[in-house]
């Protein structure tokens, strides 16, 4: 099994240690009585409560007191008495306030500096406010797939942020183990929807993995040669650019064929003649709503879509093609940390689907980057246009009911993190399926599957152990050969290289889809 012994083989980071064991709320432990000290020891504590008691019936007033409050008079008095302006910087303080006003900055080097410096501008470059915004509660660890997994501190979301607090504020080293504890994050974003401080962890993640990928990160933070390399094929060439995707995909096919794909590798079964056939969608700007056809979408799962088109035609609406520019939404390279590559493809997208229309998205992970771009960007038509963006179900909410029939299946519902934690849409695909399909839940409270984006495919062990929790927890409702509702590319194959038979929300619904709404 995936992930047997991960609590007994720790990960490269383990060595770091647990955070130190807080004292309890009433303060220090009360010290236990000495062995032996018998009459000694109630006669000592009697007398220290007759202290407290002669202490409290104290009149108020007394010479001491006196002597205070004269003195805290001299200095108010004092106070009054200065000048509105202020004083000459010390010698130590010239480069820290140069206009009068606190800059941010390092702090100028002088003997006796103590605290931590929350300043910008660290080996990191986040944000110090949302790196302090973290109050260490906890309620994010039972909701973190790796923490539940291996059970170590820095593999929740409140040791990562401890670890990016010690490296961007307190100047600690980028080394080998912080980069293994960043790797090891799914962005799953399930701790920032139980976070009741509403620390934004997907951004500081963001930001952090794009700092480890600058070109001017240390050494000792890159990674290995061979998956650097990789990423630079795919990341470059593969998925920006849809004929090169397509190739590659004809290139799968033949493997296929000569059965040299394994089946646990999860790659759907292709098909020539589902390759060939292109999606019937009509001209930009000519329909009612754009279809996201993305890259590993199109080229794997062109299925899915043809299924989206029939499900959006019954709904009275004509989906549209994008413009020249859909190649790749750019999810993947945020979530590796090509900020630079991320902002190029989502311009180009924006670009592709001028006008008001709706941008209709079957893939979640795909919804949840595009709805994204006004951060991304940061600039108002990168706003506008996140606020067209709409996964299938949810758009299917506003328009009339399907005319479907009641197919007497029953469907285990599996929610995609991006579509429950960040898009907050994984309620209307139970409603578009209750019609048809007997609906069941799980009992993890929508725990991610250890999809991830790339992330099952740069950490197998940790991602194929993750994803046993969740097989566990779907066979738990749905028994031994259960029909699993997933509304996610990559959580859709991650699960099928397990053995589930995964189906995407908008087939169901072609399968139901009553004659006469065909």
């Amino acid at each position: 099994r995936h992930g047997a012994g991960l609590a007994h083989r720790p990960p490269p980071w383990a060595h770091l240690g647990a955070p130190r064991a807080r004292r309890p709320p009433g303060g220090r432990p009360r010290r236990a009585r000495p062995r032996g000290a018998g009459g000694r020891w109630r006669r000592h504590r009697a007398r220290r409560r007759a202290d407290r008691r002669r202490a409290r019936r104290r009149p108020h007033g007394g010479p001491r007191r006196r002597r205070l409050a004269a003195a805290r008079g001299r200095t108010a008095r004092r106070l009054r008495d200065r000048p509105a302006q202020p004083g000459a910087d010390g010698p130590d303080q010239g480069r820290a306030r140069p206009d009068g006003q606190v800059q941010p900055g390092p702090a100028a080097p002088g003997p006796g500096r103590r605290g931590r410096r929350r300043v910008s501008g660290g080996a990191l470059g986040l944000d110090p406010d949302e790196l302090v915004s973290c109050v260490a509660c906890g309620l994010c660890l039972p909701h973190c797939p790796t923490y539940r997994v291996t059970g170590l501190e820095l593999a929740s979301p409140r040791g990562r942020i401890a670890a990016m607090r010690a490296v961007d504020l307190d100047g600690a080293p980028v080394d080998a183990s912080f980069v293994a504890a960043m790797d090891a994050c799914i962005q799953c974003r399930g701790c920032e929807a139980a976070c009741p401080s509403g620390v934004p962890f997907g951004r500081l993640m963001e930001g952090t993995r794009a700092a480890l990928a600058a070109p001017g990160a240390p050494a000792r933070a890159r990674r290995p040669p061979v998956r650097r390399a990789a990423e630079a094929v795919a990341y470059r060439w593969v998925l920006t650019r849809r004929r090169v995707l397509r190739g590659a995909t004809w290139v799968l096919w033949a493997l296929q064929r000569l059965r040299l794909v394994p089946a646990r590798a999860g790659v759907p079964a292709l098909r020539a003649t589902d390759l060939r056939r292109p999606l019937d969608l009509a001209a930009p700007g000519t329909g009612d709503a754009y279809l996201v056809t993305g890259c590993v979408m199109d080229a794997w799962q062109r299925s899915v879509h043809r299924a989206t088109v029939a499900v959006m035609r019954a709904a009275g609406a004509t989906p549209m093609h994008p413009g020249p520019g859909d190649d790749c939404c750019g999810a993947l390279h945020v979530h590796a940390g090509r900020t630079a590559t991320a902002q190029r493809l989502a311009r180009a997208v924006i670009a592709s689907m001028p006008g008001d229309a709706p941008v209709v998205v079957d893939s979640a992970g795909c919804g949840a980057a595009m709805r994204d771009y006004g951060h991304l960007l940061g600039t108002p038509g990168a706003v506008a246009f996140s606020a067209r963006v709409v996964d299938l179900a949810e758009w299917l909410t506003t328009r009339p009911p399907l005319a479907l029939r009641d197919t007497g299946r029953t469907v285990v519902v599996q929610d995609p993190c991006h579509l429950r934690h960040v898009q907050r849409a994984h309620l209307p695909v139970r409603t578009v399926l209750a019609p048809a399909y007997r609906l069941l839940e799980t009992a993890d409270d929508g725990l991610c599957c250890g999809a991830g984006g790339a992330f099952a495919v740069w950490e197998p062990e940790l991602a194929g152990a993750v994803r046993d929790r969740k097989v566990a927890a779907i066979r738990a409702v749905g028994g031994p050969a259960p029909v699993v509702a997933s509304a996610n590319p990559g959580c859709l194959l991650h699960l099928r290289a397990a053995g589930l038979d995964v189906r995407h929300p908008a087939e169901l619904l072609a399968d139901a889809l009553a004659p006469e709404g065909r």
